[in-house]
């Protein structure tokens, strides 16, 4: 019988590879962290973030797809009712592999994979007032200037003159916090 040519099977064919990562992902779900070789946490997690995608979907085919890899019902049940509730806001990302140094029997290097618990941290950006005000201001000048061109020319003058002090009161501020 040939060997598989693609790939590393964990050190038997690709059966027992497919029953030991349906075991992995069993237990991690069941558990939420395990503790494995880094070689089988790198195998397990793209298995085990497919499977929480489709329990996001949560419809009867996608579960029956998960039931043909976890064949606990139990966790199935678990995986969908509120693991899915869980990572729903979250858009992938849902397994974190640790390194925790080498196993003592064999000096295997080991690790710890575990969901995710943490929610998700929007980006979160910084802006300032001027830029804000700009925009709504630029409209504003546009309307006046078609109906009197002389008012908005006098009001452009004004503004101006308004933002001259303010950028020299701001000037010093940023060379303190240069500095």
């Amino acid at each position: 019988m040939p060997k598989p040519t693609k790939g590393a099977r964990l050190g038997g064919s690709p059966a027992h590879e497919r029953l030991i990562l349906a075991n992995l992902a069993t237990d991690l779900f069941r558990h939420g962290k395990i503790r494995t070789t880094v070689a089988k946490a790198k195998r397990l997690r793209p298995l085990a973030e497919r499977l929480i995608t489709k329990a996001k979907k949560g419809d009867i085919h996608n579960r029956r797809q998960v039931l043909t890899v976890v064949r606990d019902k139990g966790v199935v049940h678990h995986l969908f009712t509120e693991l899915a509730v869980t990572f729903a806001e979250r858009p992938g990302g849902y397994t974190r592999i640790t390194k925790i140094g080498p196993r003592k029997g064999d000096n295997a290097p080991m690790a710890v994979i575990e969901l995710v618990t943490e929610p998700l941290n929007g980006v979160t950006t910084r802006s300032t007032e001027a830029p804000a005000a700009a925009p709504a201001a630029a409209p504003a000048e546009e309307e006046t200037k078609a109906e009197a061109p002389e008012a908005a020319a006098e009001e452009e003058t004004k503004a101006e003159a308004a933002e001259a002090p303010a950028e020299g009161a701001e000037a010093p501020e940023a060379k303190k916090d240069e500095a």
